[in-house]
C-alpha cells in the first residue's frame, strides 16, 4: 500500500496549475518533496510589464500558511527573477502560489506543490 500512496503523491506533486500565465508569469518550486527542517525555494520569472505591481507568494498547508510580497516597478524592474525562500515549514502538503499583480489586479497565477515529511524518528 505503501508504494501506491508514493505513486500517487508523486503524480500530484508533478502536477501545476497556471490562471492567465503564459509568458508572464513562470514558477520553479524546489525541492518538490523534503524532510524537515525544510527551505523550499520559489524561483518565479516575470516577463518586464510596465503594468506590474505586486507579486505575491504563498505557501499554505491545512496546518500552516506563509505569504512573502515583492514590490515591482513596472517596467523600470530589469530582475524578472524573483527568489523566496520559506524557511522551517511544518510537515504538510503545501500549495506554492504566485500571484501577479497589475494595476487594475491579479493578472497572472501559478501553482505547485511541495511536500515536507516528518523528521526521521518524529511522529
Amino acid at each position: 500500500m505503501l508504494r501506491g500512496t508514493v505513486l500517487i503523491v508523486g503524480l500530484a506533486l508533478g502536477v501545476a496549475a497556471s490562471v492567465g500565465a503564459g509568458d508572464l508569469l513562470k514558477m520553479e518550486v524546489t525541492p518538490a518533496i523534503q524532510r524537515e527542517p525544510a527551505i523550499v525555494t520559489a524561483k518565479v520569472t516575470i516577463e518586464t510589464s510596465a503594468d506590474n505591481r505586486l507579486l505575491q507568494v504563498s505557501a499554505k498547508s491545512p496546518a500552516a500558511a506563509r505569504v512573502n510580497e515583492v514590490k515591482i516597478d513596472g517596467a523600470n524592474d530589469t530582475t524578472p527573477l524573483k527568489v523566496i525562500e520559506f524557511k522551517n515549514l511544518p510537515p504538510g502538503l503545501y500549495e506554492i502560489t504566485a500571484v501577479l499583480i497589475g494595476a487594475q489586479g491579479p493578472r497572472a497565477s501559478v501553482v505547485r506543490l511541495a511536500k515536507i515529511e516528518a523528521a526521521v524518528g518524529s511522529r
